[in-house]
C-alpha cells in the first residue's frame, strides 16, 4: 500500500493525482516547486518502477512541466530525482525564473522556506487548472 513519506507530507501540499503519480506542490512560496510521487510502494529508484509506470512517470513529468513553463513563464526547469534525504521515489519539477531569490544556484537551502498562503495557493492551483484539465485529478476540496 502506498504511504507517502512523512517529510514529504510536512513539507508539501496536495494538489491531485495522474494516474500514476500524487502532485504535491513544495510549500515555499518563493518557488513554484512541484514534487511528483508515484503511488507505489516501497518505490526508491525510477528502476524499481515497472518499465511502463517508467514511461508514464515521465509522461507525466513533461506534461506538468510543459504546463509549469506556460503558466509560469519559466526561464527554466530543473527536473530531478533526489533521495539523499528522502528515499521514497520522488520527481522535483521546479520553475527557476532569473529574479528568483536562489537563480543561479540550487533552491536546496539557500534560503529558509517561507510558507503558501491560503490565497496563495489556491491561485496556483487556479492557474495549474487549464493546463491540467482531462489528465489530472484535482483534490475534491480544491
Amino acid at each position: 500500500m502506498f504511504v507517502l513519506d512523512s517529510r514529504l507530507q510536512q513539507d508539501t501540499l496536495p494538489i491531485g493525482n495522474f494516474p500514476l503519480c500524487r502532485l504535491l506542490l513544495s510549500n515555499d512560496a518563493q518557488y513554484p516547486w512541484f514534487i511528483l510521487v508515484p503511488r507505489r510502494a516501497g518505490i526508491v529508484e525510477v528502476f524499481d518502477l515497472a518499465e511502463h509506470e517508467q514511461a508514464l512517470l515521465w509522461q507525466e513529468t513533461t506534461l506538468l512541466a510543459s504546463v509549469l513553463k506556460e503558466v509560469f513563464a519559466a526561464d527554466k526547469l530543473n527536473v530531478a530525482t533526489l533521495g539523499n534525504v528522502v528515499s521514497q521515489l520522488h520527481m522535483h519539477v521546479i520553475v527557476r525564473l532569473r529574479d528568483d531569490i536562489a537563480w543561479p544556484a540550487p533552491v536546496w537551502g539557500k534560503h529558509p522556506a517561507v510558507p503558501y498562503t491560503a490565497g496563495q495557493y489556491a491561485a496556483v492551483i487556479e492557474r495549474l487548472k487549464p493546463g491540467l484539465a482531462g489528465a489530472f485529478e484535482f483534490e475534491a476540496s480544491l
